[in-house]
């Protein structure tokens, strides 16, 4: 996360006298303010007794307390490694290029059981490594599944030896300024650091350079850290209001959230199962939140926006304004949710729905089909990879590549290879598995198109590829323009 260092201790001289000053008379002047009674005399006839005063007492598990034990286990710490270039800067040598590696820290929520984890883009844009860290201390390395540079939010993945508690959504439509908020993150490297304060504004544009701005942002006063990108920002209910991502330079607890409704549609796209996976469902699809009172839990519900014609949603009878309850054995508050329920599903595979139609439940089975199977639908993301790279692709797991290396998360098969095409002039050949572009390894066919479609690509130039042919790794370069 690209925030200010703060110089600890940089107090002016003249400021610190003044403290100290005030230190020094705040006693004497609540004394004179709180005296109730006479100072003792030689003559005094009687002792001279303090009124007594009551002392209202608090709450030692307010609500802060009661929300961080409740959400602390879906919030992970995460660690970082890039590469970034050095300059040699001997005078008795030529200048070269060197490389030194630059540890990162940021944050993330859990939002599925089998480790699909939320953090900002910035946490993971150009990074070699990731690791996350649970609030119990187990570590897992981690991967990019998907990014959305625009939204600056990123999905990453660790395959956990035990599910993970997934975070509960709650809305930004209704939150209030002067509302009470807590935030958890990875502050300065200080795992699971909590910290609260206010919303201090709603609705805030912030423009960070040429390049960069955001619009809509939770403002707030709850103090936020570098390490703290890509964590919850949650009400004093425990529900999700807002994603952390900056704060005001040089400034005193003025932090920013991406607001959670924000959040929501962009990572049901970045989790769909036409980017996992290359499969179709046809729901378009609209998440609906109400209240019933201030301090009431929001109610999530997904309803069916329209239904693609001869989709799988379309065959299976779903029709628009369906309320969806279930998909397979996830309950469903929001799009993210359905997205869930049909992931790392293969084609073919049934999966059961139900919905709510005209306050009756009906359940129908949604049959997942490839794009080669619909009609009158948009290019997948693998047109892109085939038309810029020459390849058509297909994810396999770390079986498929143990015998190269056993440390891999798997990799893409090769399943066409365009004649004369990048890939084709590479020597790529039908059968290899494409197990990494540059520094980064290829799960998915976003992880290739991260790279493909990298703002430095033109440095990378010629790209390297590794591949898993026959039990064995190899490498070679690819001749591919921006």
């Amino acid at each position: 996360m690209r925030l200010p260092r703060f110089a600890p201790g940089s107090v002016p001289p003249r400021s610190l006298v003044r403290r100290l000053r005030l230190r020094l008379i705040f006693p004497a002047a609540l004394m004179v303010a709180v005296g109730d009674y006479a100072p003792p005399t030689m003559a005094a006839d009687k002792e001279a007794v303090p009124v007594s005063r009551s002392i209202t007492k608090g709450q030692r598990r307010d609500e802060v307390v009661s929300v961080y034990d409740r959400v602390k286990a879906s919030v992970v710490n995460i660690h970082s490694e890039r590469t970034v270039a050095a300059a040699d800067l001997d005078p008795f040598r030529p200048t070269v290029a060197q490389t030194q590696r630059v540890n990162g820290m940021g944050t993330g929520i859990v939002i599925d059981p089998r480790g699909y984890i939320l953090t900002n883009f910035h946490v993971v844009d150009d990074v070699n490594s990731l690791r996350i860290r649970l609030h119990d201390g187990t570590g897992y390395p981690a991967r990019v599944l998907a990014v959305d540079r625009e939204a600056d939010l990123a999905l990453l993945k660790v395959d956990p030896s035990t599910p993970l508690p997934a975070m509960g959504f709650g809305t930004s439509t209704d939150i209030m300024v002067g509302e009470p908020v807590i935030a958890i993150g990875n502050a300065y490297g200080y795992e699971h650091t909590v910290t609260d304060g206010r919303v201090s504004f709603k609705g805030r544009d912030v423009t960070l350079n040429k390049e960069m701005g955001y619009k809509n942002l939770i403002q707030t006063s709850a103090p936020i850290n570098p390490g703290n990108s890509g964590g919850p920002l949650m009400n004093v209910l425990g529900e999700l209001v807002g994603v952390n991502v900056a704060i005001r330079a040089g400034a005193q607890n003025i932090g920013f959230a991406l607001p959670i409704d924000f959040v929501i549609t962009r990572t049901s796209e970045m989790m769909s199962v036409r980017k996992r996976s290359g499969l179709r469902h046809g729901l378009r699809l609209k998440d609906d939140v109400t209240r019933a009172g201030e301090q009431s839990s929001s109610r999530r519900v997904v309803t069916v926006e329209s239904v693609e014609a001869e989709s799988p949603a379309s065959e299976a009878g779903v029709k628009v304004g369906d309320m969806i309850e279930k998909v397979g054995d996830v309950a469903v508050l929001t799009s993210i949710d359905v997205e869930r329920g049909f992931l790392e599903r293969s084609a073919g595979s049934k999966t059961s729905v139900v919905l709510r139609r005209s306050g009756e439940p009906v359940t129908v089975e949604v049959e997942l089909q490839t794009q080669s199977t619909l009609r009158n639908v948009a290019s997948l993301p693998g047109d892109a990879v085939w038309s810029k790279f020459g390849v058509r692709l297909q994810s396999v797991g770390p079986l498929a590549v143990s015998q190269a290396n056993p440390q891999l998360h798997g990799g893409m098969l090769v399943q066409d290879v365009q004649p004369g095409s990048a890939a084709g002039v590479a020597g790529v050949q039908k059968g290899d598995i494409l197990v990494g572009l540059h520094t980064w390894e290829t799960i998915t066919v976003d992880n290739v198109l991260f790279v493909l479609n990298h703002k430095d690509l033109s440095t990378f130039a010629p790209l390297k590829f590794f591949i898993a042919r026959e039990g064995k790794l190899r490498d070679g370069f690819l001749n591919i323009l921006p």
